[in-house]
């Protein structure tokens, strides 16, 4: 069985002009990294349109939460903003409800 969730961060990102695919990059690298936190329990890199992307991660707790919020996809971010994308928007989102894989 899953590990059931109740905590979340939903991060927006704007690709700056001709950066969409640094921005797919930088997703598909954030997936190996996250593969080795154990509190991440679910990340997903998503797009929304052309230029808009983003990362929503699901974990068990807020201690999950906090060491990814310090943890080194957010070093990323900060390294890549500017570069990459515009300045981030994160949320931090409490989950109501969860439907758990199979």
């Amino acid at each position: 069985m899953a590990t059931q969730v109740s905590k979340a961060v939903l991060v927006r990102l704007e690709a700056l002009p001709g950066k969409e695919d640094d921005v797919r990059g930088f997703l598909n690298q954030g997936l190996s990294i996250v593969e080795g936190e154990p509190g991440t329990v679910r990340w997903f890199g998503i797009q929304f349109g052309p230029s808009s992307f983003g990362i929503f991660d699901a974990f068990p707790d807020d201690d999950g939460r906090q060491a990814h919020l310090s943890g080194a996809v957010a070093q990323a971010l900060s390294e890549r903003t500017g570069e990459f994308f515009e300045e981030p928007t994160i949320e931090l989102i409490d989950v109501v409800v969860e439907k758990q894989p199979a």
